[in-house]
This record gives C-alpha cells, sequence and structure tokens, in this order.
C-alpha cells in the first residue's frame, strides 16, 4: 500500500488550509499596507468602522492574528477535532462573508475554491 492510499482526505485539506493561512497570516502581519486592497471594496459602513474606529493597520493585524490561529489549528493534528470542526465553520464563514461583501471580483475563484475545501473538512469532521 502506497503512502498516498493511506492519507486521509481530512489531512489533504487541513494541510492546505493551514498552509494558506499561515501565508496569508504571516504575510498581513509583516505587510499590512500591502493588504490595503482587500479592505477597499468592503461596503461603506465597515469601512467607515475600520477606518475611523479602529484603524486599517489595527484591523489588519487582527485579522492577521485570527489567521494565524486558524492555520494552528488546522495543523495541530493532537488537538480534539472539535477544534477543527470550529477552525473549518469560521474558515467557510469567513469565505461566505467575503463572497457576499466583496463580491465577485479577479480572485473570486480562489475564494470559492477555499469554501469548497472548509466545507468538505467541515464535512468530514463530523464522521
Amino acid at each position: 500500500m502506497t503512502f498516498v492510499s493511506k492519507l486521509r482526505p481530512e489531512w489533504a485539506l487541513r494541510l492546505g488550509l493551514g498552509v494558506m493561512y499561515a501565508y496569508s497570516g504571516y504575510d498581513i502581519f509583516v505587510h499590512p499596507t500591502a493588504w490595503y486592497w482587500a479592505v477597499r471594496p468592503l461596503p461603506q459602513f465597515l469601512q467607515v468602522i475600520i477606518n475611523n474606529q479602529i484603524g486599517i493597520n489595527n484591523y489588519l493585524k487582527i485579522q492577521a492574528i485570527g489567521e494565524l490561529a486558524l492555520a494552528f489549528l488546522f495543523f495541530a493534528w493532537f488537538l480534539p477535532w472539535r477544534f477543527v470542526r470550529a477552525a473549518s465553520a469560521l474558515a467557510a464563514l469567513e469565505m461566505v462573508l467575503i463572497l457576499w461583501l466583496v463580491g465577485v471580483d479577479a480572485i473570486t475563484f480562489r475564494d470559492i475554491g477555499l469554501l469548497g475545501a472548509a466545507l468538505a473538512l467541515l464535512a468530514l469532521s463530523f464522521r
């Protein structure tokens, strides 16, 4: 039996989502100004809150910490599955909110794929 046939699908999903969140979380934290583009297409009421009350850099740092926390939960094989379930649900919710609030743009295909991966992992977590 080969290694690939022994690999459970949830581990491929966890690894893919974990790497994505680790990369984006780290990059947002280290280079917040490079991510301003991701905040601009938000609805006006959210932009007012972010720009006037939180500050765009603080908002992005909070986003980065949240994404790094999700990466940790996806990578942490030693935690009970309820943590993976919670991380999958949060990842799916984040992608739904991005699709709803930002709408269709040049990277919508990525968000749809990530939503599918998060929903697949969420469904697998109930087995």
